[in-house]
């Protein structure tokens, strides 16, 4: 499925219909290049899981971060500084996988196996100076459910 967003705020807000349905152990991969919006779209997944937007900042250097919700647990990632699935080991990134959140990461091609089985991928395109892009592959059935529940919060559907 491909949406597409005009604006910084449309980035956002898709996000925000995204975070609103995500449950415990959902798992969402972003990819995209620098600048495409991904920072945007997941503080937008923050907000919409009811997390404080002055809690939210970009996990590049930290690597993992965890932010309570209202509405449930976000563990984000952010793995561009890493070169391989050696560097997420001392993170802690593969407990969280297995607590009581769901996860977010940025960057996921940097470590393609972080992504299990069964996992929503999205990949942010920038098609214009303020337009994206973004495609969304599931690979499961949890994540198809994913899908279906954000595309509806979307209101896409």
């Amino acid at each position: 499925m491909t949406f597409v967003t005009n604006s910084a705020d449309e980035t956002f807000a898709l996000g925000k219909a995204l975070g609103a349905a995500l449950k415990q152990n959902d798992f969402v991969g972003l990819s995209g290049q620098l600048g495409a919006g991904k920072t945007q779209f997941s503080r937008g997944v923050a907000d919409g899981a009811g997390v404080p937007l002055d809690d939210v900042s970009s996990p590049t250097y930290s690597i993992v971060q965890s932010y309570q919700g209202t509405t449930l647990k976000l563990h984000h990632a952010d793995l561009y500084r890493l070169t391989g699935e050696g560097d997420l080991f001392a993170t802690g990134f593969y407990d969280l996988l297995e607590s009581d959140g769901a996860m977010l990461v940025e960057w996921i091609e940097q470590v393609k196996a972080a992504a299990p089985e069964d996992a929503l991928l999205i990949t942010i395109t920038v098609t214009g100076e303020n337009s994206r892009s973004i495609e969304a592959k599931t690979s499961g059935p949890k994540s198809e459910a994913l899908l279906a529940r954000w595309s509806t919060t979307a209101g896409t559907k």
